[in-house]
């Protein structure tokens, strides 16, 4: 797009000439403040919804422990994850973000493959956080109402979750500066909300559970090993598996560069919002979750009752200690919080969407990079709402690991979604990770670097990144190990790793036979003669 030669060049901003040096025209409305851009990653981390929805995953697999010690450590190394995109953010502060970093680093090939992953990733997390919400709306509601917790069914479930996406797809198609709005006042029902429940835990139980049993008690849930918690398996498989909890909830943070082209300073702000979303996540996140593990209930004997939590999860945590009515209070500020981050989620991956989209990476890119009236991606929002209503299809069959008389409801298909945001999220950011060590000095810093600590921190979030994903792929119950025994159903099978690989090698496919022909990465929007004269 080039300006008419009659016309002057009007002056641009510092983010305008910004973004001009990268190739682009500034197309999309720069009304986000930094704290807006820090205030959607915050939403999207969501320690309200990812601590809640997947707290059996921690507790079924290594019980207390995987929670009190798991979540710090993982929460450290994904800081460290957290800076080394910091770093690049601030030198490219595109829509695109991830794969715009990989195309830059590693050429077209590491663009392609990146953008896809990114893009599964994003699917799979507005999915996985939506069908939290729908559940936490419909276990509010069936707390406080006898009758409707009588009829529960997956299917009601899943009704209310494509209700969820209607509602976060027309609230982003409306307006992107309504967008900014919400994640501010996001940020504040996060922090008072989380404020707010971990008081309520504190003082409203009769009784809570001792320093002990929270950081030392371990409990084996997961059907392997026949509940053994003292064998190598137990330390190396069983609690790896709960680490979903920690990097399922710390992860949609690349949000803060899918939004640098709608916020301010974004060099700066973009490359701040992600770390200090991380960092707040943390600390905050933990608070959380050691005051639902000190309010954990005994079982008649006067036992924690580990087997009771294992199958109820959060919900049961919170009636079975304080009531229906404190319960389903707690269960409501999560289930809203939850909605937020749904929205948000919706926002960042349209907007990844339409970046990948105007550089050709999409089929029906013509219809995906179109802008509304309001500069709002509305096609873009739409597509990634039918994708994650596909891909969370699953959810409707039933997975019981138990008996008729004793149920055991593992929700395979939300697991298996959640890995899936995961392992593409983490996947992307691997790769340009990855491309900017093997630039090492030759990587033109932006504003905000992490010096030449960028030496031990890349290869350091790599291998986390691999680690936690080998963890991710195995099987989350002996039913889905095809090798196990006469006990596996395709119902139990963990299908992520399936999804992923399966994903990866079309892409392959497509890329030899077709796509390297015609996609060489990032496209400019503005000419060259335009960014120069901008800049004389």
């Amino acid at each position: 797009m080039s300006a008419p030669e009659s016309a002057e060049p009007r002056e641009l901003t510092d983010d305008e000439k910004h973004l001009a040096k990268l190739g682009y025209s500034q197309e999309l409305n720069r009304s986000w403040s930094g704290f807006s851009n820090f205030a959607i990653s915050f939403s999207i981390i969501s320690i309200l919804a990812g601590c809640f929805t997947n707290f059996g995953a921690g507790f079924n697999n290594g019980g207390p422990i995987s929670i009190s010690w798991s979540w710090p450590i993982l929460g450290v190394l994904i800081l460290i994850i957290g800076f080394t995109m910091s770093e690049l953010v601030s030198a490219y502060p595109t829509s695109g973000g991830i794969y715009w970093w990989a195309s830059k680093l590693g050429g077209p090939a590491a663009g392609f493959f990146t953008g896809w992953l990114n893009l599964i990733g994003l699917v799979a997390v507005t999915a996985g956080v939506g069908y939290g919400c729908a559940t936490f709306i419909d276990l509010t509601i069936s707390t406080w109402s006898e009758s409707f917790a009588a009829n529960y069914s997956l299917t009601r479930v899943f009704l209310i979750f494509v209700v969820v996406l209607v509602l976060i797809s027309v609230l982003n198609i409306f307006s992107s500066h309504l967008m900014a709005i919400m994640n501010n006042v996001s940020v504040w029902w996060h922090v008072v909300g989380a404020a707010a429940i971990v008081l309520i835990l504190l003082f409203v139980p009769d009784q809570h559970q001792s320093f002990n049993y929270v950081f030392t008690e371990r409990f084996n849930n997961s059907g392997y090993f026949d509940g053994d918690t003292t064998n190598f398996g137990f330390w190396f498989a069983i609690v790896p598996f709960g680490f979903l909890l920690t990097q399922y909830t710390i992860t949609g943070f690349d949000a803060c560069a899918h939004l640098s082209e709608e916020t301010a300073s974004a060099s700066t702000a973009a490359a701040k919002g992600i770390w200090q979303s991380i960092l707040y996540s943390v600390l905050g996140g933990y608070l959380l979750l050691l005051a639902v593990v000190f309010a954990i209930p005994d079982d008649a004997s006067g036992n924690p009752d580990n087997a009771g939590v294992g199958a109820g999860g959060v919900a049961y945590i919170f009636v079975q200690s304080m009531g229906a009515n404190w319960g389903g209070l707690v269960l409501f500020i999560s289930a809203s919080a939850q909605f937020f981050c749904a929205t948000s989620c919706m926002t960042s991956a349209s907007r990844m969407t339409f970046a990948f989209a105007r550089d050709g990476g999409i089929p029906g890119s013509n219809t995906l990079k179109k802008l509304t009236a309001t500069r709002v991606p509305a096609n873009a929002v739409m597509f990634v709402a039918a994708c994650a209503a596909a891909v969370t299809l699953p959810a409707l069959v039933e997975v019981n690991i138990g008996t008729p008389d004793a149920p055991l409801i593992v929700p395979v298909a939300f697991y298996a979604v959640t890995s899936i945001a995961v392992m593409g999220l983490y996947l992307a950011f691997a790769i340009p990770i990855w491309l900017r060590w093997k630039h090492g000095d030759r990587f033109e810093l932006g504003a905000w670097n992490n010096g030449a600590k960028y030496k031990w921190m890349n290869p350091l979030a790599v291998a986390e990144i691999v680690t936690v994903i080998f963890f991710l792929s195995l099987p989350f119950v002996p039913g889905g190990n095809p090798f196990s025994d006469s006990d596996f159903q395709w119902k139990f099978v963990n299908y992520a790793p399936l999804v992923t690989l399966a994903s990866l090698l079309l892409l392959t496919i497509w890329w030899n036979a077709s796509a390297k022909n015609w996609f060489t990465g990032p496209k400019h929007t503005i000419d060259e003669a335009v960014v120069k004269a901008f800049d004389a």
